[in-house]
């Protein structure tokens, strides 16, 4: 991208594990051309498995801000921001069958910042021109969880609901819940997104036009 280009704008979009985010972000793409916008995910930035901290049980917590390289992560969307692409490579979790691929993102005038823990880091909310919550019901994002950890990840339903129960549910109530209030936009996900879908993309689609 031209060094020269205007500052863009830089949307923030985050909500529980199991909202519904990459379903509700593939549709938001789909509105907007490739040199248009650029989606920047948390989920590979998690630190390597040998990192991660595990519990009293010796299970990995994926579920904590200190699983994800937030430098590193923040890093990147300064440089997005700046008009540099990125390049990164995959994170694949526990998926042996995944192989990983490098990942190209490109500048452009839009810029989304997709992640479970971007609110309750200070410095990346600092960027935020619009600050994006996906709302869905308790057990919703459970059985949500369940199909894909189960077809994603290869976790059986006993660890999804231990995962649940003292990984991903308390983090929910301690890291991304309080955030929810102070978001410009919530958007409820307990059956469909269209109509908050509609919006967004109204309202970004104007700010391209500006």
């Amino acid at each position: 991208m031209d060094r020269n280009h205007l500052t863009p704008f830089i949307v923030g979009i985050t909500g529980a594990s199991g909202s519904g985010k990459t379903s509700f972000l593939n549709s938001l793409l789909e509105h907007f051309q490739a040199n248009e916008i650029c989606l920047i995910s948390q989920d590979n930035y998690y630190h390597p498995r040998e990192m991660q901290q595990q519990d009293a049980q010796g299970v990995i917590n994926f579920d904590t801000p200190k699983a994800i390289d937030m430098e590193g992560y923040l890093r990147d969307v300064k440089k997005l921001k700046d008009g540099e692409d990125v390049y990164l490579q995959e994170y694949t979790f526990n998926n042996p069958d995944k192989k990983s691929k490098e990942i190209c993102l490109c500048a452009a005038p839009l810029i989304i910042v997709e992640g479970l823990f971007i609110f309750h880091e200070e410095r990346f909310k600092a960027l935020f021109d619009l600050k994006v919550f996906i709302d869905v019901e308790d057990h919703i994002r459970l059985k949500r969880r369940i199909i894909r950890d189960n077809e994603e990840r290869g976790y059986d339903l006993s660890d999804v609901l231990y995962r649940y129960e003292h990984h991903v549910f308390p983090a929910y109530k301690k890291f991304i819940e309080p955030h929810k209030y102070e978001s410009d936009v919530v958007i409820p996900n307990n059956h469909h997104y269209a109509s908050g879908l509609d919006v967004l993309v109204s309202f970004l689609k104007k700010q391209l036009a500006q």
